[in-house]
């Protein structure tokens, strides 16, 4: 799946970007069920907005429950004062979590299969599991600023292990809030730990490092269908999304399970067993 060259960028990069991984069929038909799971949400609770910022206000029981359901968080800027939606749920929405990889056929099928196996395997997870999913929106003009953080926060394995998978479903670049990366950044410190004490979430910080910045980083700009993986302990941003375009990406996480899942995450499944990607 990937040549001697490709692993040792992986490894002193600690980013890869993997043009046309997902043919136009694949993007086309995730992007379509996004769209239909958003057209048929129904928030039960007071409505779920995600924020990077403030990771208190987004650790509630529907986000909680999200690591065993498929759940739509909305954007910051999609209410009006009186709590209203400004605009239709699929333009309003930041995020789609965190099981759609094994509740959902449709993006099942996209996360799985032989070339997920081998690139795994290529990138060192000997027994991969597959923890997490998001569909990232970034609807247009008002798609959040993802801060800058290192996925082994919010993914505890000892050692540490999480790999993420970055599929573009849409073009992306600067204009619309494409990744930015720090390269070899990964050899740096883990900064931040997101633990979880019952039902009590909060951020406890490891290494005052500074984040870098856009000066340190370079941009991610690729096109609908590529993959970008990343290392767990890589420092990764993107920017708001003030554009007339959106930005779709769909996200997966996996760990080794020969690495010890911590009761320290955020994310627990109990009841929904963990699968690999082959």
């Amino acid at each position: 799946m990937l040549n001697p060259n490709q692993v040792l960028r992986y490894r002193d990069q600690g980013f890869l970007v993997l043009p046309g991984f997902r043919d136009e069929a694949a993007v086309a038909g995730l992007r379509e069920r996004a769209r239909q799971i958003a057209a048929g949400f129904v928030d039960r609770g007071p409505p779920s907005v995600f924020t990077t910022r403030d990771q208190a206000r987004t650790a509630d029981a529907a986000f909680r429950a999200s690591a065993e359901t498929i759940h739509c968080f909305y954007e910051e800027e999609a209410f009006d004062a009186a709590g209203r939606l400004r605009r239709p749920a699929d333009q309003a929405i930041n995020k789609i979590g965190h099981a759609l990889h094994d509740l959902d056929p449709v993006f099942d099928r996209f996360s799985r299969g032989p070339d997920m196996a081998a690139l795994a395997a290529a990138l060192g997870l000997r027994v991969p599991q597959a923890w997490q999913s998001m569909l990232i929106w970034k609807p247009p003009g008002i798609g959040g600023e993802v801060g800058w953080h290192q996925d082994a926060t919010f993914l505890i394995t000892e050692p540490d292990s999480v790999v993420g998978f970055w599929f573009a479903l849409e073009d992306a670049d600067r204009d619309n809030g494409c990744l930015w990366v720090q390269p070899g950044g990964q050899r740096g410190p883990l900064r931040q730990r997101f633990e979880r004490a019952g039902d009590t979430l909060q951020m406890r910080t490891l290494d005052d490092t500074p984040w870098p910045s856009l000066e340190q980083a370079v941009p991610v700009e690729v096109e609908a269908g590529a993959l970008v993986v990343f290392h767990g302990r890589l420092p990764h941003y993107s920017g708001p999304n003030r554009s007339a375009r959106s930005r779709m990406a769909y996200t997966l996480h996996a760990t080794d399970g020969s690495a010890a899942w911590s009761p320290r995450n955020w994310l627990q499944r109990p009841s929904l067993p963990v699968r690999g990607l082959g």
